[in-house]
């Protein structure tokens, strides 16, 4: 939790609750607004609600600043309160707090009494927000009942009001899910000297157990996570998010009520909540907090400690996509148009776990499927359910594959065909089979560049004249994380030369704008907010089915792709720093090297 330092703190000796008159008249003062906004102020804040509090009523007349004619927002009006009052202000970010030990620092009633929410609890300290940064009654009475020194930050009054409900109620269920039960977890190989203790097992459909799934779900939409962990340890289970790609820890709970919600979820996806010996998957739809349906996908696993469980979560805004949206430079989404548009062939998308494979995907296809062509899929399993798609799942132990699921589609007067995966010959011989017979079939290689799709097919055992008479193209694929538009700010330190050393030998003009992650509260002091793909498509013409006749090397291939048009995926990301959209360390680590 990173709060911000007030550059040049002025004491004031105020006492007493915050008034919105002293706010106008500090501002006009210190020159942030000027005399005739101050008056505008108090004859427009003289009429709104006396029940708010006074950073939000004035922020809800958005005065002007004189610097730059700005409304002066809450946060704003906040940080400079802090500046007035001569302590620290603090965003608060719920995923840097501990919940369960802002719980026992003192009651909810408490804490909404006096309009303060602990937000840091440590050894010796414990950090307290509050809004009203000239009433310390409080603070002796929480030194003295926690044992620790208190120190104070400012914050946000409707985040303090909005955090204070949602922790205190998340830590109240969790309480209650233990005292049902939630002490006793399931025996792990380390944990069989414990059985016998307790008996009572808790309940999937205690409310404690409800209410606190409905907030990790609630949560994890708030926070853009893709993906959910419920992990359990030796002593207790934790909870973590991906976001942008990286693993935050969320919570830490007692080992039975991390059991107890992986059971709730595995009731709600269809799962058998007995089985826990075997890997499970399922699925579940609900809605976030806008309204719109989510999906979930689920998979559990046996672990040494109990059962983990991930749900990855699918937004419906990712389906549809444009090609500009998904990172596309308009160099290769004017040829990958041109690609999706031709009636029969093979077009892979290839990359790791993690890449965007799906996304692209299912972009592209929501596109191509009007009412005039039936596009069927099969998935193992399937990514996210789309009206628009035919889809069919892969169901191994009824010996229903991707061989048997595309001889089936064949048969289904298809016109576009998405696979999964090509994972073996069979597969791969249906897939040409299926191009060869007039349809246009899209799939997904793991390798790590275009080229090397080809060679993979070969190595498969498809020889290279079906590759010749299939394939149309390749897209290889990368996402990287963007730099936070608020707080990024030009590179000047950033060496040019690095830059210059993969984008000049390609001859590309335009001018250079790098810039540099810092950190805000935005991004979480990251630097970086949101991903975008870098991509690399390969389009096969002439002179390359003479390379693959040829019996060729990826090296040789790849020249002649580049000859063609194709821009690799390093290029692809150097423009994208050349931009400002990332930064070169991002490229260099997601991308394989030119050489």
């Amino acid at each position: 939790m990173s709060a911000v330092k007030p550059q040049a703190p002025a004491q004031t000796p105020y006492q007493g609750p915050l008034d919105w008159r002293k706010m106008v008249e500090w501002l006009s003062a210190d020159g942030v607004i000027s005399a005739e906004e101050a008056r505008r102020t108090v004859a427009r804040c003289s009429q709104a609600e006396s029940a708010q509090h006074p950073l939000v009523r004035l922020a809800s007349v958005a005065m002007e600043r004189c610097s730059d004619r700005k409304p002066l927002d809450i946060e704003t009006l906040t940080q400079y309160l802090a500046g007035r009052a001569g302590i620290d202000y603090l965003r608060i970010d719920p995923l840097k707090v501990d919940v369960g030990k802002v719980a026992d620092t003192m009651s909810a009633a408490y804490a909404e009494r006096h309009r303060v929410l602990p937000v840091q609890v440590t050894a010796r300290e414990v950090v307290v927000a509050t809004a009203e940064p000239f009433l310390t009654d409080w603070v002796d009475e929480v030194e003295r009942q926690s044992r620790r020194t208190v120190r104070r930050v400012l914050a946000n009054p409707q985040d303090i009001h909005r955090y204070t409900a949602e922790f205190f109620a998340l830590a109240k269920s969790v309480r209650a899910a233990v005292k049902a039960g939630g002490n006793s977890g399931a025996a792990s190989f380390e944990q069989l000297v414990e059985l016998g203790k307790a008996n009572k097992q808790l309940d999937a459909n205690d409310q404690g157990v409800v209410q606190v799934v409905d907030w990790l779900w609630q949560y994890a939409f708030d926070q853009r996570a893709s993906d959910i962990h419920l992990e359990p340890r030796r002593e207790q289970g934790v909870i973590r998010f991906r976001i942008d790609g990286l693993l935050h820890p969320v919570y830490q709970m007692p080992m039975g009520v991390l059991n107890a919600m992986t059971a709730r979820i595995k009731l709600l996806g269809r799962m058998d909540v007995v089985e826990r010996r075997r890997p499970q998957d399922g699925r579940i739809k609900t809605r976030n907090p806008r309204g719109d349906e989510i999906e979930m996908r689920l998979s559990t696993l046996p672990t040494a400690f109990g059962e983990k469980m991930v749900m990855r979560i699918f937004d419906p805004d990712t389906a549809v996509k444009d090609l500009d949206a998904l990172g596309f430079a308009q160099h290769d989404a004017q040829r990958w148009e041109a690609l999706v548009k031709r009636p029969h062939g093979i077009i892979l998308v290839t990359g790791p776990t993690g890449s965007g494979k799906t996304t692209t995907l299912y972009s592209t296809l929501k596109r191509v499927a009007t009412e005039e062509v039936n596009v069927s899929t099969v998935e193992d399993p399937i990514e996210m359910i789309e009206p628009a798609f035919n889809q069919t799942q892969v169901q191994p132990q009824l010996d229903f594959t991707f061989v048997e699921g595309l001889r089936a589609l064949m048969r289904q007067d298809p016109d576009i065909i998405m696979v999964g995966e090509i994972r073996d010959l069979q597969t791969a011989e249906m897939a040409v089979q299926a191009a060869l017979t007039g349809h246009l079939v899209f799939s997904t290689l793991h390798t790590n560049d275009a080229p090397s799709a080809i060679t993979r097919l070969m190595e498969l055992g498809v020889p290279s004249y079906l590759i010749n008479a299939t394939v149309l193209g390749v897209l290889a694929q990368r996402l990287i994380r963007t730099l936070c538009k608020q707080c990024r700010e030009p590179d000047t330190d950033s060496s040019r030369a690095a830059i210059d050393e993969v984008i000049k030998p390609w001859k590309i003009s335009g001018s250079y704008k790098p810039l540099r992650p810092v950190g805000c509260v935005d991004c979480r002091m990251t630097g970086f907010l949101g991903r975008t793909g870098l991509y690399e498509l390969l389009t096969v013409t002439d002179a390359f089915r003479e390379k693959v006749s040829n019996g060729p090397a990826s090296g040789s291939l790849r020249k002649q792709a580049i000859a063609d048009g194709m821009r690799p995926l390093r290029l692809a990301g150097a423009l994208r720093v050349a931009e400002g959209v990332t930064t070169l360390d991002e490229v260099l680590t997601a991308t394989p090297s030119l050489d």
